[in-house]
């Protein structure tokens, strides 16, 4: 197993923002700077680029099955650009917090072609959360959070959105928006995952440690120890291992069963602190960066598991598997964007 350089870009500032289109056919790489560029992932050719948002843009997010790019920044605003003609389509004002959080829900794939829910995304911005339909028609908008939400997560089978603010985090149906169910806890959450199989919900806090929740046995369990706060988080494809940062070591924990509490993680050593992990989305591959400019490549179900490494001149801000699992995205601190084969 290797990786090698498929294709690099430069930006014009740090990448703070990674999104592959849903058929792969292209990659987003939004700069702190505001722009958003667009690569073809084959050869890494330009695609143009989009103004994106004054003083700077924050996430970006592609519709799950359209060329449609969802963008949100300083401005207040969830921009949408119709990547193909490489123009923007529509905007929604939030307000004058930032958007800092994208995501799209997703239909199952359990879901048949005439039951497939209508895709919405929802957006924060500051302690509001919002949901819009791609032509950035708001929906519907949540009574305002206790504090500042700090991380969005679609469970997996589509029935709610998950949301974090300092103090908890609230479960909104996804159909009539009513509040599911509110989980306490009492400090920040930086992160949230949920299992594949929606039967885990995941949070990486400040204080620092992981807390996980079984929604639908009422049931939570907390992982402290850490070195720092845990920023990241990624399940496997089954929803048994649980990769999570927060220290030298990518820690990957055992979820079948009972659950991770009470065992032993798989320790991956880093020389300097994790700042970010992906698994891939159909196979077992983990993606590991650390401060340093190493990336590593882990197959966790092995004796020994370490595949290959990498070096970069910077540390990692972002890493996206494309969805075929054959390239893994990387957008630096220097504002280079890598594209690396498998």
């Amino acid at each position: 197993m290797s990786l090698s350089k498929h294709w690099a870009a430069t930006l014009d500032d740090y990448v703070i923002d990674l999104a592959w289109s849903s058929d792969g056919a292209m990659l987003a790489a939004a700069s702190g700077n505001g722009p958003i560029h667009l690569f073809a992932s084959a050869d890494g050719a330009s695609r143009g680029s989009l103004e994106g948002h004054e003083d700077g843009s924050n996430a970006i997010a592609w519709h799950p099955s359209q060329s449609i790019l969802a963008s949100g920044g300083q401005d207040g605003a969830v921009k949408f650009w119709d990547a193909q003609a490489v123009q923007h389509v529509a905007s929604a004002s939030l307000g004058t917090a930032w958007v800092e959080h994208l995501a799209w829900r997703v239909p199952p794939k359990s879901a048949g072609q005439d039951s497939q829910p209508e895709p919405l995304l929802a957006a924060a911005a500051g302690r509001h959360l919002s949901f819009l339909r791609a032509d950035a028609s708001v929906v519907h908008t949540t009574k305002p959070a206790p504090k500042t939400i700090s991380a969005l997560a679609w469970q997996p089978a589509g029935g709610c959105l998950a949301a974090a603010y300092f103090g908890g985090v609230c479960l909104w149906d996804a159909d009539d928006f009513v509040l599911q169910k509110e989980f306490t806890y009492a400090n920040g959450i930086h992160a949230l995952a949920w299992s594949p199989d929606s039967r885990w919900l995941v949070s990486g806090n400040q204080d620092p440690s992981v807390h996980l929740w079984l929604p639908e046995e009422d049931q939570e369990f907390h992982m402290s120890g850490y070195e720092g706060k845990v920023k990241e988080l990624s399940f496997d494809h089954t929803g048994r291992w649980l990769a999570t940062g927060g220290g030298r070591d990518c820690c990957v924990w055992d979820c079948s069963g009972r659950g991770p509490e009470g065992r032993e993680p798989a320790m991956l050593p880093h020389e300097d602190r994790v700042c970010a992990v992906a698994f891939q989305h159909q196979h077992s591959l983990l993606a590991t960066a650390s401060m340093d400019g190493v990336l590593q490549l882990w197959s966790i179900d092995r004796r020994q598991p370490l595949r290959a490494t990498v070096r970069m001149p910077s540390r990692a801000t972002k890493l996206a598997w494309s969805p075929d699992d054959q390239y893994l995205a990387v957008g630096s601190e220097q504002g280079i964007v890598y594209v690396l084969r498998t």
